[in-house]
């Protein structure tokens, strides 16, 4: 497997791009998230996901870690597909798409072409709640749009010594079993 590429960016399209990697140019396909993040003309590091088929092979490009992790979890979700998880992370960030998941956001995701409407959306949340926090825990995810009461939280647990990453994730921990139903 070709866990990352490092080379000279030969050419940049909307969906793929073709860096040269000891004269050889590797064709990868990516999301238009890293699409925005690639810088013209230079020396890049991508990190990538293979996807080996019978009839296919296929390299997924990432400029950060965080949304090659997303794009392997959406891949895990019965119904999604690399195309399907590439659309998604072309219409959302990686941090929104966790964030809609964290907090059952059913329409925020039924929003990406190729989810299959409120079903398909609730099987990806339903699938990846547990796991999105896991894979962006160094991120601070929020979960509400309102943040008084996580914010007030956080400042009470700093005040008594906690880090802030610590305190964030505690908080975040407590908002998504408080929204969980019993």
């Amino acid at each position: 497997m070709i866990a990352q590429l490092q080379g000279k960016l030969v050419e940049k399209n909307l969906t793929d791009v073709v860096i040269d990697c000891g004269g050889v140019g590797y064709f990868v396909e990516i999301s238009l998230h890293t699409y925005s993040l690639i810088p013209d003309g230079e020396l890049i590091k991508l990190f990538t996901f293979m996807q080996v088929r019978e009839d296919s092979q296929r390299l997924f490009g990432f400029m950060e870690k965080s949304e090659r992790e997303v794009f392997k979890l959406l891949l895990s979700v019965s119904g999604i597909g690399a195309s399907t998880a590439r659309t998604m992370l072309s219409s959302l960030e990686p941090r929104q798409i966790a964030q809609a998941i964290a907090s059952g956001d059913v329409r925020t995701i039924q929003s990406v072409k190729g989810i299959g409407g409120a079903k398909g959306a609730q099987r990806v949340i339903l699938d990846l709640k547990d796991k999105i926090l896991q894979v962006l825990e160094g991120e601070d995810i929020s979960l509400h749009s309102s943040n008084t009461g996580r914010d007030e939280a956080l400042s009470a647990l700093e005040t008594l010594g906690y880090l802030r990453k610590q305190a964030q994730k505690v908080v975040d921990k407590i908002l998504l079993a408080s929204q969980t139903p019993q």
